[in-house]
C-alpha cells in the first residue's frame, strides 16, 4: 500500500506539472519552451535551485489573492491569463490539485506545490546527474501534460 502511494504521488507530480505547466508558465515569462527561463544561468541546464525557484514564481503567479494557497479556480484563472490552451486530454485544475493535494481539502498550499516540485524534478532527472538537460526536461513535461490512461 505505502508503495502504491508513493508511485501515485510521482505519477500525479509529474502528471500535474506543478499544478498547471511549467511550459506554459515559462513561455509566459518569455522563454523557449520553458526551458531558457527557468536556465537563470544560461549554462544549458536546470539545476534544482532553478527548477524549484520557477516553481515559486509559477505558484506566486496562480495565487491570485495571495494568501498562501492556490484554488482550482485561481489556477484556471491563471492558465487562462497566459494565453496557454489546454489540450483534450490535457488533465482539469481540481484535478491537477488532487494528484498531489496530501491532506485532500481540495486547495494546493505552497508547500504541496514545492513537495510536488521536488519529485517531479527527481523525475524528470532520468540520468541522476543533479540537472535537468533540454532533452530531460521537453520529455517530462511531455508526459505531465496528458490525464492518466
Amino acid at each position: 500500500m505505502k508503495h502504491r502511494r508513493m508511485q501515485r504521488f510521482t505519477h500525479a507530480a509529474l502528471i500535474c506539472g506543478l499544478a498547471f505547466s511549467t511550459a506554459a508558465f515559462a513561455d509566459h515569462m518569455g522563454g523557449e519552451h520553458g526551458f531558457a527561463a527557468m536556465d537563470t544561468n544560461g549554462d544549458g541546464k536546470i539545476s534544482a535551485d532553478e527548477h524549484a525557484a520557477g516553481a515559486k514564481r509559477m505558484f506566486d503567479t496562480m495565487d491570485a489573492d495571495h494568501d498562501g494557497k492556490v484554488t482550482a479556480a485561481e489556477m484556471t484563472a491563471a492558465h487562462d491569463k497566459m494565453g496557454a490552451k489546454p489540450m483534450s486530454s490535457e488533465m482539469s485544475a481540481a484535478d491537477k490539485i488532487k494528484t498531489i493535494d496530501t491532506n485532500g481539502d481540495g486547495i494546493l498550499t505552497a508547500d504541496e506545490h514545492a513537495a510536488g516540485s521536488r519529485a517531479m524534478f527527481d523525475r524528470m532527472d532520468t540520468d541522476k546527474d543533479g540537472f535537468l538537460s533540454k532533452a530531460e526536461y521537453e520529455a517530462g513535461h511531455a508526459k505531465m501534460l496528458h490525464k492518466p490512461q
